[in-house]
């Protein structure tokens, strides 16, 4: 969790707390409602929820930045550390085949740089996302994703390469979201 995320958590729960005490000053005599602690007791839970449900939404989102960042610069000790062992990216599953996905990737484009003939940035973005909240411990990660080639010298200019929609599966094992499946071509 980062500090900001604390931070802003701790706040809310500050809040939440305050709230019986905020209605006590205003006039509400302890006593006038017998069912007020159930009641705050049930809203607490909610709260929670909320609290945890928003601090899942930044994990995923944190999950889904470090995918990207893996690919982009083409780590392989990185990018197997979002999957869960089983993980798949389109028919390729288990995280050594994943590794080796791209490190072939990487040792390819080293390769055409020693010939003289480097290979331009890559970069992916996604767009327009939405996570689906299937249970405590899976969510579905809906997006459309851009693929681009950056400027490769003065007669290659930076370009779309790709384009397209993801549905994604995560799910929460140890506390951590990790991928289990990335599907880049789903057919609904």
């Amino acid at each position: 969790m980062t500090h900001l995320t604390r931070t802003f958590l701790n706040t809310c729960l500050a809040l939440l707390l305050s709230i019986p005490v905020i209605t006590l000053a205003q006039g509400m005599k302890p006593g006038m409602d017998h069912d007020m602690g159930a009641e705050m007791g049930a809203n607490m839970a909610d709260h929670m929820a909320i609290l945890q449900r928003m601090e899942d939404r930044e994990a995923i989102e944190h999950l889904m930045w470090r995918y990207t960042r893996a690919l982009d610069s083409f780590d392989p000790d990185a990018y197997v550390a979002v999957f869960t062992e089983d993980g798949a990216f389109g028919n390729i599953k288990g995280r050594d085949a994943l590794y080796k996905m791209i490190a072939d990737l990487r040792d390819s484009r080293a390769k055409q740089a020693a010939e003289g003939n480097p290979a331009a940035p890559m970069y992916h973005a996604t767009e327009n996302y939405w996570t689906e909240f299937v249970s405590p411990t899976h969510a579905r990660h809906h997006a459309y994703w851009v693929t681009y080639f950056g400027a490769n010298g003065q007669d290659n200019p930076a370009r779309m390469i790709s384009v397209g929609r993801s549905v994604d599966d995560l799910v929460k094992v140890n506390g951590q979201w990790l991928i289990q499946t990335r599907d880049i071509a789903p057919q609904d």
